[in-house]
């Protein structure tokens, strides 16, 4: 049986932008050409995209890092470089990602649209941008922006319309297997399941529905005790569960201690799990008594819950049970989908961080990774924006460098694409 992997941690790393050229024009009869030196190519993102071919994330725990290519340098004659290709990665469809460290969700790569994990950086600008009426030959250019670099956990939470929970060998797997086209691989000992598995189960109306037989539950999973949690996250999204009890009691169990107890370790991973509208299939009744029945039957019934005594290995009542399911999904929202947490506001204006300085024909170039995503926010028609702006550059450290580097007024300070002068 193939290993199920539902979880697996990965570094991802976005091309950096390559590095801006520094050229002249070089012609026949002219004495000197301006700069012509192009501008480096975007970095690769770093692209999530859903694969239905996909149902576990086993490949994660053998390759642990994906780097997107760099951009190609610029060149002269103010060609450009190549931009780098997009690095694509195959995820199963219902792959949450959250960033490792925090647990913030970054996206639900639950639909076809392409998710994007990790920026490309800019290219640097080439030598071209940096001419004026009094540099008319600047001999520098700049290096691309760094690409985003991050660790991401990923975590496989089925897209299954209905969950079939129950304890091991109440008959969740035979019953997927004669109401849909799933074969899931069957044996009489505990725990036989230990892969999800996903059928498609099809009315007579046209009316179709996603069945998940998911791999079976022992007290104390709530608190993660064997595979409670593995079972419990792919619960986590289904829209409504078919509880399967062994109405014969044939494991020497009571079938009303086994509901009891499965939904009180869903009530602890989850107290949202556990008011999941819920149908109860009887499974096995063959092998008990109708006294025994009408008993199960009164006493889910008295809390309102359907009860469906069936026979799942000879398809016995297995229509009218598929019929109420889709009748009652029919009532209730879809899947549900995760939605991104916005990333934290971290204010930058406290403390040093690190920088590089560097004056080129009198051009005072700063390059700070960490910058890059305040200047993402700064709106230079806004006061307030280029105040707090101001005041990282000061706090941070970066206006005493260009103090002491000698800058004055109206020198021009370059930081990635955005250019400046210097006003005290």
């Amino acid at each position: 049986m193939s290993m199920f992997v539902d979880t697996a941690t990965i570094l991802v790393k976005a091309g950096d932008g390559g590095r801006g050229a520094v050229s002249f024009r070089r012609e026949k009869y002219v004495a000197s050409g301006g700069p012509d030196g192009g501008d480096g190519g975007k970095g690769g993102d770093v692209v999530l995209i859903a694969d239905d071919n996909l149902s576990t994330l086993a490949d994660f725990r053998y390759k642990r890092k994906y780097e997107a290519q760099n951009g190609a340098p610029g060149a002269g004659a103010r060609k450009y470089g190549k931009s780098a290709p997009d690095l694509t990665i195959r995820v199963p469809r219902g792959t949450v990602v959250r960033e490792a460290a925090s647990g913030r969700l970054i996206a639900d790569v639950s639909d076809d649209a392409p998710v994007v994990i990790a920026k490309g950086g800019k290219g640097g600008w080439g030598n071209v941008h940096f001419a004026t009426p009094t540099r008319q030959t600047p001999r520098f250019a700049k290096n691309g922006a760094p690409g985003e670099s991050l660790e991401v956990r990923l975590e496989l939470k089925l897209l299954a319309d209905v969950g079939l929970i129950g304890f091991p060998n109440v008959g969740k797997s035979t019953l997927l297997s004669v109401v849909s086209m799933a074969r899931p691989k069957i044996a009489n000992y505990p725990f036989t399941t230990l892969t999800p598995v996903l059928g498609v189960v099809r009315l007579q109306e046209g009316t179709s529905f996603v069945m998940a037989d998911i791999p079976g539950l022992i007290e104390g999973a709530g608190e993660g005790v064997g595979l409670g949690h593995e079972f419990l996250r792919h619960v986590d999204r289904c829209r409504m569960l078919v509880h399967v009890i062994d109405a014969s009691g044939s494991e020497g169990r009571d079938p009303l201690e086994d509901f009891a107890a499965i939904n009180r370790e869903l009530a602890v991973f989850d107290p949202a799990l556990a008011e999941r509208p819920q149908i109860v299939a009887a499974n096995k009744c063959d092998l008990t008594d109708e006294e025994t029945l009408a008993r199960l039957r009164a006493h889910f019934e008295g809390q309102g819950i359907p009860f469906f005594p069936i026979m799942a290995a000879i398809a016995e009542g297995t229509d009218d049970l598929i019929r109420a399911v889709a009748a009652k999904l029919s009532t209730l929202e879809p899947i549900r989908r995760y939605e991104p947490e916005p990333a934290p506001v971290e204010d930058f204006s406290a403390g040093k961080r690190d920088f590089t300085l560097t004056v080129e024909d009198g051009v005072y170039i700063i390059e700070a990774p960490w910058l890059l995503k305040i200047m993402e926010t700064i709106d230079p028609d806004a006061y307030d924006s280029l105040q707090y702006f101001q005041r990282v550059l000061r706090q941070s450290g970066i206006i005493d460098a260009l103090e002491d580097a000698g800058i004055e007024k109206g020198d021009t300070v370059s930081i990635y694409d955005v250019e400046f002068d210097y006003v005290p």
